[in-house]
């Protein structure tokens, strides 16, 4: 999948959900992006970005970030800039994770949770969870050059129970099929 003959560009990954209700503790989702090198790109991730980061040379980051779902539409934006990413990146992992303090969650919990994927005007992977409903992370997609350079991605949704910290290290582990 990608846009015309050139590959991807810049993307959003964009994340909704509805807040907790009336006296239950704050429901706290969070975008997360791997990226692994030409040497390895099944290895482990040279950087990782979330909420409280962006990539080295800002080609990846966080536009927009919410503990609670509060607000309207989609509540948490992840842009990635593949046109500006270094040539020394074959691979990038994009995932969601539930944080699971102070009361352990699936996607199941939530409602009106969903993902969008963009590129402009493009929509590139729309879900609502659904498939992963008995899973505290999952990836989304799976984003890799081709041999002419060009990026594209591979939808890629698939269920973890790991903590955030040990999927967001085991995350590009899977391999697209």
């Amino acid at each position: 999948m990608g846009v015309g003959g050139n590959g991807l560009g810049k993307i959003e990954v964009r994340l909704k959900w509805d807040p907790s209700p009336v006296g239950e503790s704050p429901r706290h989702l969070d975008i997360v992006a791997a990226t692994y090198s030409v040497d390895d790109p099944f290895g482990r991730p040279v950087y990782l970005v979330h909420y409280d980061s962006r990539s080295p040379d800002g080609t990846i980051n966080m536009s927009r970030h919410s503990q609670t779902g509060q607000g309207f539409g989609f509540v948490e934006v992840m842009s990635l800039e593949f046109e500006r990413l270094s040539s020394a990146y074959a691979r990038v992992v994009v995932g969601v994770v539930i944080h699971q303090e102070p009361v352990p969650r699936t996607f199941g919990d939530m409602s009106n949770a969903g993902i969008l994927i963009v590129e402009g005007y493009e929509e590139l992977l729309t879900d609502d969870f659904s498939g992963v409903a008995g899973a505290s992370a999952t990836t989304l997609a799976e984003f890799v050059r081709d041999d002419l350079g060009r990026w594209k991605m591979h939808e890629m949704i698939r269920g973890s129970d790991s903590d955030p910290a040990r999927f967001m290290s085991e995350m590009g582990a899977v391999r697209h099929t």
